[in-house]
């Protein structure tokens, strides 16, 4: 299961298709130096966008 205190890198590793799911919320830095460091609630709060939205589709 995703959660919010998991790193970008972490779910990507997980669930290398949630790379559509970011993309879906114009997150295409995917693969930067932030998705090493930066947790699913912070690159959400960053975008504007309801993190508990984007976990129910990141473990759909």
């Amino acid at each position: 299961m995703i959660t919010k205190d998991m790193r970008i890198v972490e779910v990507l590793q997980i669930k290398p298709e949630s790379a559509q799911v970011f993309g879906s919320y114009g997150m295409g830095c995917i693969h930067c130096l932030l998705a090493h460091q930066e947790t699913v609630e912070e690159a959400a709060a960053a975008h504007g966008v309801d993190v508990e939205e984007m976990l129910a589709k990141l473990n759909a």
